[in-house]
């Protein structure tokens, strides 16, 4: 397993607290607010936020075309896999399931990473990594432990989410994989941009008011499309699009397991989530598969014949 640098660990720290909070965030945001709408709002809000950080940078806005626009071919693929399935789906499901419960059916993603990549990518797993899928596995199994017949009666809820983690799951592993001769910023505004388009048909298509009166904005939900468009369009898909490309795919999703862990327990402190024995055990799990790939390995000594 690769050891993180100390720029990626800034990062990850960093997205964890991003991604982790803002799952009840969504759920307060969607609460009594359309949530297609809640969404396309926030990508529209982030994209300029987007645009200023690649503007300090210097990172160029542009993207090759490529022979035939097959560059744009790319990032459609990419962004269906990696954007639209993922925030029409999760942002339905949070809709009618508990925000930490949501996280957890979402961040399933990890398993289905690395079965995605065993199956389809031939990417062999070494012993670490199955001890980080596995712990991470035994975890979300914990923490939907008393939520099983709570789950039961919100069926399409729950397929949602699943199919949501699969194809970010998908997505994940072909973002690893591209040859786009792009920046990770220009990528993540274009991706952005594209799920914003179709964020807003869908809004428009399912949501629209049959008066053309959008509801009024309440205050909650204001601050939610806030924090949504700074945080999250504005800073988290980015860092984890650079993550996704600079680490393996098993690296870059299990290293992210606190995510739903802090989803769980800030929903609980905020909306009044209860917690169980399990919660605090997955905790644990989460922790072990974590650290079976940012923990560096020791040192193989190497064979009298090899000197």
């Amino acid at each position: 397993m690769p050891t993180f640098n100390r720029r990626q660990l800034v990062l990850l720290v960093l997205l964890t607290l991003a991604w982790g909070l803002n799952w009840p965030v969504m759920k307060l945001g969607v609460t009594d607010y359309p949530p297609l709408t809640f969404r396309a709002l926030s990508m529209w809000l982030g994209l300029p936020v987007l645009a200023a950080a690649m503007w300090t940078l210097k990172v160029p806005l542009r993207l090759p075309a490529g022979p035939g626009g097959s560059h744009w071919l790319e990032l459609l693929k990419l962004s269906a896999t990696n954007m639209f399935v993922w925030h029409v789906c999760i942002i339905l499901a949070i809709s009618a399931l508990s925000s930490g419960r949501a996280a957890i059916l979402g961040y399933t993603m990890p398993i289905f990473s690395a079965l995605i990549g065993a199956v389809l990518f031939a990417t062999a797993l070494n012993r670490r990594g199955w001890v980080g899928v596995g712990a991470a596995a035994l975890g979300v199994l914990l923490l939907l432990w008393h939520e099983f017949t709570a789950l039961s009666g919100q069926p399409q809820a729950v397929g949602l989410a699943l199919v949501a983690a699969a194809v970010w799951a998908l997505g994940t592993q072909l973002l690893r994989r591209t040859t786009l001769p792009a920046a990770t910023l220009t990528l993540s505004f274009w991706m952005t941009a594209l799920t914003a388009v179709v964020m807003s048909a869908l809004a428009w298509a399912f949501e629209r008011p049959s008066n053309g009166a959008w509801p009024p904005m309440p205050a909650t939900t204001l601050w939610a499309i806030v924090y949504n468009g700074v945080l999250i369009f504005g800073f988290a898909h980015a860092t984890w699009f650079f993550l996704a490309r600079s680490l393996p795919p098993v690296a870059s999703t299990l290293s992210v397991m606190m995510i739903p862990v802090l989803g769980v327990f800030s929903g609980a402190v905020w909306l009044g989530e209860r917690l169980f024995w399990q919660d605090w055990v997955a905790v644990a799990l989460m922790v072990v598969s974590i650290a079976s790939v940012l923990w560096p390995a020791a040192n193989t000594p190497s064979s009298p014949t090899s000197r």
